[in-house]
């Protein structure tokens, strides 16, 4: 005769997970729940007063969204005391590195100028579309001190063939007709 054994109790902690939290005393209570937070309690408040949109006036608008513009229009100046160092500290000399650099200090500017008008959509509206104009040419002109900061970098390795370098020295120098002398007489 076997008999079955009744299943062992289960074990504190899954009694307590599934049972509901005990009801806050009144201490407890006075402290705020945290953004985000919605409890069962007072959940119908926290809703009507969330459905109360706070009106902001279009101006309002319209000055946070100038703001962020200069803000992305100012970004790349921030940029360039950075690059402006790493390129200096990088060398002259013809590296992986230094060239993977000025790769992507070319690139970066390159796309910027490429996606300016993308840049500023989100912030484009037809009372602020006036005022973008000179926003946008401030971020273009940061864009191209960019691009001259790969330029001199690109000079300063001698990649530019602004003047006879190193890598044209198996190039003999060019004589004037005029004072070109013949061998044969």
């Amino acid at each position: 005769m076997s008999s079955a054994l009744p299943p062992p109790p289960p074990p504190q902690w899954a009694v307590a997970m599934n049972s509901p939290l005990p009801r806050p005393t009144k201490a407890a209570s006075s402290i705020p729940d945290p953004p985000g937070f919605s409890s069962s309690r007072g959940g119908k408040q926290r809703q009507q007063q969330q459905q109360q949109p706070t009106a902001k006036k279009p101006e309002e608008t319209d000055a946070l969204k100038m703001k962020k513009a200069w803000e992305i229009a100012i970004a790349p100046s921030k940029q360039l005391p950075m690059n402006g160092i790493m390129m200096y500290m990088s060398g002259n000399s013809l590296q992986i590195f230094s060239i993977m650099m000025v790769f992507m200090l070319f690139k970066g500017p390159i796309q910027g100028l490429i996606n300016t008008n993308a840049a500023f959509a989100k912030y484009e509206t037809p009372s602020t579309r006036g005022r973008l104009v000179a926003v946008k040419l401030v971020y273009v002109l940061m864009q191209f001190l960019l691009l001259a900061l790969g330029i001199w970098k690109v000079n300063a390795m001698g990649l530019l063939p602004t003047t006879r370098s190193d890598w044209l020295a198996w190039e003999s120098e060019r004589v004037p007709l005029e004072r070109a002398y013949f061998a044969f007489k």
